[in-house]
């Protein structure tokens, strides 16, 4: 395990500017977020750390074990601070390592690592070992809180052209709506670094986070609204059965007051 001591305070990052609007033809598909609030479970990893690749298969393993889409959206977001020591892990941006300072930072804490996992914006300590108790009990914890955000997607057919989404977040109270595509079924040779000679399989993993967009006031019902309408590049050689969309309302404080997740359509 590494660890870094950074200087705190940075903005987060925008991955992309992805500012097409989509067109969401026949053959979309919707759904929204329940009334219970579902869990966001981020961990930050790198195919340059040796002590990643079981934090990795645990994150992997996680639906298996009976976490569920509709009890815990999973993220694997790929930090770049690992990029300079040997290998440059091909699912990494600085946009990531940017926001792991960030909620490090809202925990009052210098020290930047990999394997960290947070659940619900709170880190969740001890390694793979801990994780396999305090995960299922943590998502548990908050299934049974009642959501004080909606979410509500719609995603277009994948093609050549993109994937179409749009996705609308409401809140009583402030917050900032964050968008992610997200990609299963990834490997990867290394040849370099802490695992050269290695195959690594991930899961979950960010490949398009899109700028946050803060929830604005002056909504129905005086909520607090806000809309992301994008058409989103596929990446390279990605099968639409293996991609989905992540979203999450979060405050500035770090609650996030709600997380959903939906497939690509017919998957």
């Amino acid at each position: 395990m590494k660890h870094f001591v950074l200087s705190l305070g940075l903005s987060l990052a925008a991955a992309a500017g992805l500012n097409s609007a989509p067109a969401l033809a026949a053959g979309s598909c919707s759904a929204h977020s329940p009334a219970y609030r579902v869990a966001l479970l981020e961990l930050y990893t790198s195919e340059g750390c040796s002590s990643c690749p079981p934090a990795d298969q645990y994150v992997s393993g996680l639906r298996a074990a009976g976490v569920t889409p509709e009890q815990a959206v999973l993220l694997a977001l790929h930090v770049d601070y690992w990029n300079d020591i040997g290998w440059k892990d091909p699912f990494s941006h600085a946009a990531y390592s940017a926001r792991q300072r960030w909620l490090t930072g809202l925990a009052g804490s210098r020290t930047v690592y990999t394997p960290e996992l947070f659940v619900a914006g709170q880190e969740l300590r001890g390694g793979v070992e801990r994780w396999t108790g305090g995960v299922p009990a943590a998502v548990k914890r908050i299934n049974a809180r009642p959501a004080q955000a909606d979410i509500r997607m719609t995603l277009g057919p994948a093609s050549a052209a993109g994937l179409p989404v749009e996705v609308n977040a409401s809140a009583a109270r402030s917050g900032t709506l964050f968008v992610a595509l997200v990609e299963s079924g990834l490997a990867s040779k290394v040849t370099a670094g802490e695992n050269s000679g290695r195959l690594l399989r991930h899961d979950h993993v960010v490949r398009t986070w899109l700028a946050p967009v803060p929830l604005s006031a002056g909504g129905k019902a005086g909520l607090n609204m806000a809309t992301v309408a994008r058409t989103l590049p596929l990446p390279p050689g990605a099968a639409p059965g293996k991609l989905g969309v992540s979203a999450f309302v979060q405050s500035e404080r770090g609650d996030v007051l709600q997380a959903f997740s939906l497939s690509v359509c017919g998957n």
